[in-house]
């Protein structure tokens, strides 16, 4: 990792925080909510997005383990609640359910 990555990726886990599903409502309602399955490191999936790395994201895409939040995972996350995890990366917002651990995935 190059020392820029490695400050992103420092800045990007500090702008990292604990949200509910109501607060990002209006970010899904807007189509700017990306949801990273939770075996991905939510702020490298967020380095990737933001440094434009498009092979990375492709193949992310690609594997369905980083996409749109659809609208049956948003009733989902509607009824249940859960804990979630998110980030900005501009004019996206990343979004994980938090595992039992209180912080996100990290490798």
């Amino acid at each position: 990792m190059t020392e820029h990555a490695s400050t992103l990726y420092a800045k990007l886990l500090g702008e990292t925080a604990a949200i509910s599903w109501q607060e990002l409502q209006p970010v899904f309602a807007r189509g700017a909510l990306l949801w990273v399955e939770g075996t991905q490191d939510l702020v490298a999936v967020a380095q990737a997005v933001a440094e434009n790395d498009k092979g990375k994201v492709a193949a992310w895409l690609q594997a369905g383990v980083l996409g749109r939040v659809d609208d049956a995972r948003a009733e989902d996350l509607l009824a249940r609640d859960p804990q979630l995890w998110a980030v900005v990366v501009a004019p996206w917002v990343l979004v994980q359910e938090r595992m039992a651990a209180s912080a996100p995935v990290l490798h």
